[in-house]
């Protein structure tokens, strides 16, 4: 079997910049260990799967379609940059006529949209609760030893320990900091957590352009020690900087290596919009 599969960067228009994913077009049922198997060959932080819900659907025309994405190690419930990469080879390759498409997920229909400069994700927005510092103390000085913490919560929908570091620090400091992520799934092995977010407040009137908060995002137990920019971390950090920061309109900055924004909008309905650009830098065939 043969398929359509393409490399895209997600949430910059830059190639080799923002985050790669993998994405699969697949005409036919695929059986199950086959995505677990390109998943680990393509070993990106992520590969998505990009299935027609009826034998009639076409990418050209069709808006509806079935979404899943993997780690090299394991289906993930949820992935921004490879949801705006899949929207991104569906607009931009396979030249998708509609203006908004529908994927059928793990964690319920996501949108994403058309805009003039870029791609609009409707994402569902997750809340995150104060966590006890001394129940996550061992994990949170193995990853970053001494640095200063000014908040910490936990999202229990995404599995995410969130860190606010503290006001004091500013971009370059998260951007050099060393964090060792090797020691973490063996401290925390409860499957409470599946992934960290380190964040910090923008600086006013410092970068250009400006940046209403950073982060950076470490995902070992599901094998990806650093994901370059995630889409899904930011709906926990959209609303928290929200309520923080007392606005519904953000821009954000990844400070991994690669770099990658995101224009956050709080809706009305609870849910919040993500904004992105993305660049194909690989189009090709898989035989399977």
């Amino acid at each position: 079997m043969k398929l359509p599969i393409f490399i895209a960067d997600a949430f910059t228009t830059t190639a080799f910049r923002g985050n790669p994913a993998a994405v699969c077009l697949l005409e036919n049922t695929l059986d199950e260990d086959s995505h677990q198997h390109i998943a680990r060959e393509m070993n990106l932080s992520e590969t998505a799967f990009i299935r027609k819900l009826q034998p009639t659907a076409n990418f050209t025309q069709s808006s509806h379609f079935g979404l899943r994405w993997f780690t090299p190690e394991s289906e993930f419930p949820l992935c921004g940059h490879a949801t705006l990469a899949s929207a991104a080879v569906l607009f931009h390759k396979m030249k998708n006529t509609n203006s908004t498409l529908t994927f059928a997920t793990m964690s319920g229909e996501l949108k994403a949209r058309r805009a003039e400069d870029g791609i609009v994700l409707d994402f569902p927005l997750y809340p995150a609760f104060p966590q006890d510092f001394h129940e996550v103390e061992d994990l949170i000085k193995a990853a970053i030893g001494d640095t200063l913490v000014q908040d910490i919560r936990y999202s229990p929908d995404t599995k995410n320990l969130m860190v606010r570091l503290s006001d004091s620090y500013n971009r370059s400091f998260l951007e050099t900091l060393k964090v060792n992520t090797e020691p973490l799934p063996g401290i925390e092995k409860t499957g409470k957590v599946k992934g960290l977010i380190l964040t910090l407040r923008g600086e006013p009137g410092g970068q250009t352009p400006q940046y209403d908060f950073y982060s950076r995002y470490f995902a070992p137990w599901v094998g990806v020690a650093e994901d370059p920019v995630t889409g899904s971390a930011h709906t926990i950090l959209g609303p928290y900087w929200s309520e923080e920061l007392g606005k519904k309109e953000m821009r954000a900055f990844q400070c991994s290596c690669r770099g990658g924004e995101l224009d956050i909008s709080l809706r009305p309905d609870g849910r919040v919009d993500m904004k992105g650009g993305a660049a194909i830098v690989l189009e090709g065939t898989l035989t399977v």
